[in-house]
């Protein structure tokens, strides 16, 4: 398990409800650890269309997760 701060922009802010969190993760991947979020914010769709960053630098969404990242 990894501990990883989440940080939600525009939509997803929204539909999260919050505009960050703390979660264990068991996901590899910022894609896996989307899934493991939509399952807890039913608003949390898709992501498609959407980017994402690791530590403040733009990614892949196949991109690996370190223990401590923030997405």
């Amino acid at each position: 398990m990894k501990t990883i701060k989440v940080r939600y922009f525009a939509a997803f802010r929204e539909a999260a409800g919050i505009e960050t969190e703390t979660v264990n993760s068991a996901g590899d991947t910022p894609s896996e650890l989307f899934a493991e979020c939509s399952s807890r914010h039913a608003g949390l769709q898709s992501f498609s269309a959407a980017l994402v960053a690791i530590n403040d630098e733009m990614a892949d969404w196949d991109s690996a997760l370190a223990d401590g990242d923030e997405v």
